[in-house]
C-alpha cells in the first residue's frame, strides 16, 4: 500500500540533500578555519613564576542540591554549604569608593552562574567543560563579594544602553578572548536571534548587536607590540616568541575609535629572558623578561596617551590572569597541577601560586603614570584562589578533545592557564560592568 505523504517526502530527499549537506559542510569548514586562526597554546614548557601575596578570603556559603546533599568536596574533605538569600541587600561604600578586588568568594546557587554553558551559542569547544566531559559544576557558582560594599547585579539591558552606538574591545592574549566571550554570553540573550552575528578574522573576532548599534570586539595582540606570535599559524605555543619593542602602531591602527579599549599581557611573558629583535636587522638580543616588560608596557602607554581621547573613550588594564601549575603551593601533595580540582583554594590567607608579582608591579606603576584616565582592573589576587576553574583536561586545544591517553596525562595535557565558561571570566567582566556603569 502506497502512503501519499511518504511519496512526497522521498520525493523531496533528494533535493534536501543537495541544499542541506553543502551548508553543513561549509560550516564546518569554517569552525576549522576559525580553529586554526586562534589556537590555544599549550604551554608545556611553562615554568611558574616565583613571586606573590595574597589579602582576600574564601567564604562559603549557599545550598548545593546537585552534589553531596549540601556538601561539596574541599581540599581538606567536606564542608556544609549555608543558604543564601539573594535578595537580600549586603551594605558597604558605593562602588566607585571601594576597593571591589579585595574580598571574598561566595558559594552562591541562587544567582550564579549568569548563564547556561547550553544556552550560549557562541562559546567555542575550547571553553565548554561540561559539554567536554567535566563532571561536576561547583566552579559556575561562585560570586565573589568586596569587602566593604556589593557589586550591582548584572543587568544585560543596562549595560548595552551604555554601549548604544559604541564599539568595546579587548585587547591581548588567549586569556582576554576567553572574557570577551563571556562578555558575549553575559549579554546575548537579550539580543533578538536576527538581530546578532559573530564574525571572526586573523586578529579581530566581532560580535555584532544591530539592536543596540554597537559591537563587542577581540583584537590578538599578545605581547601589544607587534611579534613574530602575531600571525594566525604562530600561535600554537611551539614557536619562541620575538618581540619589537617598540613597534606598536600596526596593531594601535585597529584600536583607535574604540569606546572602551580593555588591555592585557601576560601569559606569554613566561622565559626569564625575552627575545627582542635589533631595530632595523633580523637579529635578536635576549634581555631580562622584567626589562622586556617595562619596555613594552612604556610603548603601549605612549600609544594610549598620543591617540586616546579620553573624553570619547575609556581605557582599562587588566592584571595578570594567575595560573596553577603546582598542586603543592595550595597543600596537595598528591595532586597534579589544576586536574580535579573542584573548589577554590581554601583555608590559606597568605598564597603564593607562582604568579609573577614582579611584573605585576611593573604594570601598576606603567599605568598610575599615564597623563590620561586608567582604570586597573586588579583582578590577579582573587583569581589566584580559583584553581578549580580551569580547563584542565577538558579543554580542546585546536578544536579538537584530548583523546583518553593524553587525559591520563594531566601533567603534559592539563590547561590550568585558560578558564571554563561560565566561570571565572564572568567575575572579571561583573567588575568591568561596575566600573562601566558606575561611569556618568
Amino acid at each position: 500500500m502506497k502512503h501519499v505523504g511518504m511519496t512526497q517526502r522521498f520525493n523531496y530527499l533528494p533535493i534536501v540533500t543537495i541544499v542541506v549537506l553543502p551548508i553543513l559542510f561549509f560550516g564546518f569548514f569554517l569552525y576549522n578555519e576559525y580553529t586554526n586562526i586562534l589556537p590555544s597554546p599549550a604551554f608545556r614548557r611553562q615554568k611558574p613564576f616565583q613571586e606573590s601575596s595574597n589579602s582576600s578570603y574564601v567564604k562559603v556559603e549557599g545550598t548545593n542540591e546537585e552534589n553531596n546533599d549540601g556538601k561539596a568536596e574541599g581540599s581538606d574533605g567536606y564542608f556544609n554549604l549555608i543558604t543564601v538569600d539573594d535578595d537580600n541587600e549586603r551594605t558597604g561604600l558605593p562602588v566607585q569608593e571601594c576597593d571591589i578586588f579585595t574580598g571574598e568568594w561566595v558559594f552562591d546557587n541562587g544567582s550564579h552562574p549568569l548563564y547556561r554553558e547550553e544556552e550560549c551559542e557562541f562559546l567555542t569547544q575550547m571553553v565548554t567543560c561540561l559539554k567536554n566531559g567535566r563532571p561536576d559544576s561547583l566552579y559556575q557558582k561562585w560570586r565573589w563579594q568586596p569587602r566593604d560594599c556589593s557589586l550591582p547585579k548584572f543587568d544585560a539591558k543596562l549595560l548595552l544602553e551604555k554601549l548604544r552606538g559604541k564599539r568595546l574591545m579587548f585587547v591581548g592574549d588567549s586569556i582576554h578572548f576567553n572574557q570577551m566571550l563571556s562578555m558575549v554570553c553575559m549579554v546575548q540573550s537579550v539580543i533578538p536571534p536576527e538581530r546578532k552575528s559573530f564574525s571572526y578574522g586573523s586578529y579581530t573576532n566581532i560580535f555584532k548587536m544591530e539592536e543596540y548599534n554597537a559591537t563587542l570586539e577581540f583584537y590578538w595582540a599578545p605581547f601589544l607590540v607587534e611579534s613574530n606570535v602575531d600571525p594566525p599559524t604562530k600561535r600554537d605555543g611551539t614557536v619562541d616568541p620575538v618581540i619589537k619593542l617598540e613597534s606598536i602602531s600596526k596593531h594601535g591602527d585597529n584600536w583607535k575609535s574604540v569606546d572602551y579599549l580593555i588591555f592585557n599581557t601576560y601569559i606569554w611573558w613566561r622565559y626569564p629572558t625575552m627575545k627582542v629583535l635589533r631595530r632595523g636587522s633580523f637579529d635578536y638580543d635576549e634581555i631580562d623578561q622584567s626589562i622586556a616588560y617595562k619596555s613594552v608596557l612604556k610603548s603601549w602607554a605612549k600609544w594610549v596617551e598620543e591617540n586616546v581621547n579620553p573624553t570619547r573613550t575609556s581605557v582599562f588594564f587588566s592584571s595578570m590572569a594567575p595560573t596553577h601549575m603546582k598542586s603543592s603551593f595550595w597543600n596537595n601533595t598528591k595532586g597534579i597541577k589544576c586536574m580535579n580540582e573542584t573548589t577554590p583554594i581554601l583555608n590559606i590567607s597568605t598564597l603564593d601560586v607562582g604568579t609573577n608579582r614582579q611584573l605585576l608591579n611593573i604594570a601598576v606603576n606603567v599605568t598610575q603614570s599615564l597623563k590620561i584616565p586608567l582604570h586597573f582592573l586588579n583582578i590577579t589576587t582573587l583569581s589566584e584562589y580559583r584553581k578549580d576553574a580551569h580547563t584542565s583536561i577538558y579543554a580542546a586545544p585546536g578544536g579538537k578533545l584530548l583523546t583518553p591517553e593524553q587525559k591520563s596525562d594531566p601533567a603534559t595535557y592539563a590547561d590550568c592557564v585558560h578558564w571554563c565558561l561560565p566561570g571565572l571570566p564572568d567575575t572579571w567582566n561583573e567588575l568591568l560592568y561596575s566600573n562601566i556603569i558606575s561611569q556618568t
